[in-house]
């Protein structure tokens, strides 16, 4: 046989393993289109079946973390308590994985710690599989593990119960596409902070170490690079998992900036600022403090490394280092953590700070307090001179709204919601400080406590007028009209 006729068949060969390879592609595809309208119509029989019992529509918010007592909590229960007022009809549902707890301790929980009190009871399907989601998973490539996890926590979730509209209200983004597509809901976003950003793009491109960016990576210009190209693939895919969203709601203008450059869909993303509770904190006194013999700095936020409370912890050591020499300059001073413990993690942390608190010599002027309740949290905002938070690019700070609010002096992280959008001038005057490392957080606190009672009586008080705008009655308003869109769908 001459090298002609070998050729033509070895091409004949390879023509044939193509054509074979591309029908078992085709035969596959056709097989997974059959599955997936297979399950689509399988979950619209259970839909339909349920409405034919219960007659009403149903929203299903999807938040594994519902007990946790943070912002986004918050959010969560002021958005169900929106709905019920303005929609009868509906009835509500909460996908969460919080199992040892019930349903009742949920709600008096909320209560308890918010100060929110539903019209109507709400029902909850409780998931096995939250975790999935834990971080603590994965100690490495965290972002897609947790992704990843959060789509079988989906599909657990769809499987238990097929709703008529979905809202991710935790910022589990590949769920949607699921509820979406499988389950034929329509779906929203409520997104608190883009699971990754332009900024986390450029702290590991720059290799600068942060509790997201650890010390041997950004010492490594492979592995830096390894990282950037990981990050760019997960933002490809965060990006084409939101845009599947029918609505987006963002909590400010930083996050807004993000999700439109990610998810691409500026016709269906509208800014929700989150319900603070402003008038809760209005009778607390505001008058001059001439008199006031000792100061606290309080920190809201949960104790999740994000926030920083390290930071807080050794600003603070510099400050009594400096007021030492005065004459009880170092025991007039306190600080005050308090926050919400999601998990035996967070527990674990608080352990760590406070270990960070001996170190630094300064535990006999640090208190915990932990997952307390709102009267509590009121009385020590009552107490307080400074209100204090630092964490880097916040996507809101609620923590930081509710402080000014109670007329506290806030000193704020220079960088995302605080400074963009709360710790800005208004009607012409100063609302709060911004400071963004140890030595300006620790020259701003001296600045404040240096301050005239006067001087600072009126930046407390145009604070307090400043965060009118975001009251729980602005964000219903706000809120009811993003969804009026999506609530038109559930008319039958």
């Amino acid at each position: 046989m001459s090298a002609h006729d070998e050729l033509i068949l070895c091409l004949g060969f390879l023509w044939k393993l193509l054509f074979h390879l591309l029908f078992v592609c085709l035969l596959l595809f056709a097989l997974l289109l059959l599955l997936i309208l297979a399950v689509r119509l399988w979950l619209k029989s259970k839909r339909n079946a349920r409405f034919v019992r219960t007659g009403h529509p149903v929203v299903a918010f999807f938040h594994p973390y519902c007990n946790a007592g943070g912002g986004g909590e918050r959010v969560l229960w002021c958005a169900i308590r929106a709905l019920q007022r303005r929609y009868p009809n509906i009835d509500i549902v909460i996908y969460t994985g919080d199992l040892g707890v019930s349903a009742q301790e949920i709600v008096d929980g909320a209560r308890r710690r918010f100060n929110i009190v539903l019209p109507r009871p709400i029902d909850f399907v409780f998931l096995r599989l939250r975790i999935l989601v834990e971080p603590s998973l994965f100690p490495h490539f965290t972002l897609l593990g947790q992704s990843m996890g959060s789509i079988f926590l989906g599909w657990e979730a769809l499987t238990e119960f097929v709703p008529d509209v979905y809202i991710d209200s935790m910022g589990y983004a590949f769920t949607l596409p699921l509820f979406r597509y499988l389950g034929g809901c329509s779906v929203c976003a409520y997104v608190h902070y883009p699971t990754i950003s332009t900024d986390m793009l450029t702290v590991v491109r720059e290799r600068n170490p942060r509790f997201n960016n650890p010390g041997y990576i950004s010492e490594s210009l492979f592995l830096s690079a390894l990282k950037m190209l990981y990050y760019c693939l997960f933002a490809v895919c965060y990006g084409m998992a939101g845009s599947c969203s029918d609505l987006v709601m963002v909590n400010s203008s930083w996050t807004l900036e993000h999700i439109l450059s990610l998810w691409h869909a500026s016709n269906r993303t509208n800014v929700v600022y989150p319900p603070c509770d402003v008038s809760s904190f209005l009778d607390v006194p505001l008058e001059e403090d001439e008199d006031r013999k000792s100061h606290s700095i309080v920190s809201i936020g949960q104790f999740r490394p994000e926030k920083d409370h390290q930071l807080q912890i050794k600003s603070f050591k510099k400050v009594l280092d400096r007021r030492g020499d005065a004459s009880g300059g170092r025991e007039d001073l306190k600080l005050v953590l308090i926050g919400g413990c999601r998990n035996q993690e967070d527990e674990d942390r608080v352990l760590k700070l406070r270990g960070l608190c001996q170190e630094q010599g300064v535990a006999d002027r640090v208190e915990f307090k932990l997952n307390i309740p709102f009267e509590e949290l009121k009385s020590e905002l009552s107490d307080a001179t400074i209100g204090l938070h630092t964490m880097w690019n916040e996507h809101f700070g609620i923590g930081v709204v509710e402080c000014m609010a109670a007329g506290k002096v806030i000193l704020a992280h220079k960088s995302g919601g605080p400074q963009l959008d709360i710790v800005v001038p208004f009607e012409g005057g100063q609302t709060g400080f911004l400071a963004d490392d140890e030595d300006s957080y620790a020259e701003a606190i001296e600045a404040i406590l240096n301050l005239a009672p006067a001087s600072r009586l009126q930046i407390r008080r145009t604070a307090r007028q400043s965060v009118a705008r975001f009251s729980d009655q602005e964000f219903e308003v706000s809120f009811l009209a993003a969804m009026e869109q999506l609530m038109g769908t559930l008319e039958r």
